[in-house]
């Protein structure tokens, strides 16, 4: 226990205080914009809960910075186990918001956890884990397999007990730049680009007809003229940001914003809300500072000698640029509807904490680049 708290007061005080900051920074801004896009309500919940997940995000940053990743990592088997328990609760507990069942109510919580949310964190140690103990040989039919059937794995469970293909492909793509970033060759790219073509006629008659209704629309607005359908959110969240300018109506002021005008504004489309009340200038702020953050997780990635956690900080800034890429596509037409929040932006209680908990990952390598000479090593198991 001693030897614990003395890694803890470690990664308080050699942490990436930076990366933190950013991080606070960017969900205080959330937590106002909470405050706006909820104020039409007259009630403080959401506010509160946001602030309260912000709280236990920071504290969770830095006990998940004191953390091994090395210890971490040898434990794979004990990781997979866990997110396959953790995926089962969605049988008993699983509640439906959005179209998807990706959401548990626990009763011992005031707001529902996504548990994919947390199952990402932990793939990520996962896929870093088995790339590490390949690292000799990335790109061997071995290596490749064994990390497809463990992203096999997760994806199908998820889609299966949740529905929620959003969610979903966040491991596909986090996955995918992993995979490239530690040296798989180009060919299985191709190759997995070419099946995903081929598979393509089978899987798209197979999809719920709101899910292909979704992806058709982009392609032909003629399926919903009005834009009263499909595109009836995607509609109202471009009128939002056109309307907003250069600078915005001002904080609290959005004519549709503080209206309650469209479904999500407070969660899948608080950046069309940023639009409208903070303009261009607002919306350029807040990619400009979720993209520092990114560089940030590459950075400290470029810096540290190991592999592995190299891989694991490129994991972190994959999931988050596609979370941020698919959120605007969203809020701008160009991508479906499928329920992705801006990190550190959007409502979220659960959201936050686990983005929190992912970036105390990046911290501890900010502090421990490498493992030192008394840290207990063993390298993975290739199977």
């Amino acid at each position: 226990m001693r030897q614990y708290f003395e890694r803890l007061k470690h990664a308080i005080v050699k942490g990436d205080w930076v990366l933190l900051l950013l991080c606070v920074f960017t969900s205080a801004f959330g937590c106002l914009m909470t405050a706006s896009t909820t104020n039409y309500l007259n009630s403080p919940r959401y506010i509160i809960l946001q602030i309260v997940g912000t709280v236990i995000g920071i504290l969770l940053y830095a006990v998940v910075s004191s953390l091994n990743v090395d210890f971490l990592m040898e434990h794979r088997n004990a990781l997979v186990v866990f997110n396959i328990l953790f995926l089962a609760l969605l049988i008993p507990f699983g509640v439906e918001v959005g179209g998807n069942k990706s959401w548990v109510d626990l009763p011992i919580l005031p707001f529902n956890i996504q548990v994919a949310e947390i199952c990402k964190i932990t793939y990520i140690l996962i896929a870093a884990s088995i790339m590490n103990a390949h690292k000799e040989n990335i790109s061997s039919l071995r290596s490749v397999v064994h990390m497809g059937l463990h992203l096999a794995l997760l994806f199908i469970m998820n889609m299966v007990l949740s529905d929620d293909m959003g969610v979903s492909l966040i491991f596909v793509f986090i996955f995918a730049v992993m995979a490239f970033a530690g040296g798989v060759h180009i060919l299985w790219f191709a190759g997995a680009i070419g099946a995903a073509v081929l598979a393509f006629p089978f899987v798209w008659p197979r999809m719920d007809s709101y899910q292909r209704l979704r992806i058709e629309v982009l392609f032909d607005p003629s399926l919903d003229p009005d834009g009263t359908g499909p595109l009836w959110q995607t509609t109202l969240s471009q009128r939002s940001l056109t309307g907003g300018g250069m600078t915005g109506q001002g904080l609290f002021n959005g004519h549709r914003t503080q209206n309650d005008a469209f479904t999500g504004q407070h969660t899948d489309f608080v950046f069309s809300a940023i639009g409208e009340e903070l303009g261009f200038v607002g919306c350029a702020a807040v990619l400009l500072v979720l993209g520092v953050i990114i560089a940030r997780c590459v950075w400290v990635g470029m810096r540290s000698p190991d592999y592995g956690r190299r891989i694991i900080c490129i994991g972190a800034a994959a999931a988050l640029t596609f979370q941020i890429l698919i959120n605007v596509g969203m809020c701008v037409g160009y991508a479906p509807v499928i329920g992705l929040t801006l990190p550190f932006i959007s409502y979220g209680p659960s959201s936050i904490v686990s983005l929190y908990a992912m970036l105390g990952l990046v911290s501890g390598i900010y502090a421990r680049p490498k493992a030192t000479s008394h840290e207990r090593y063993i390298r993975p198991p290739l199977s």
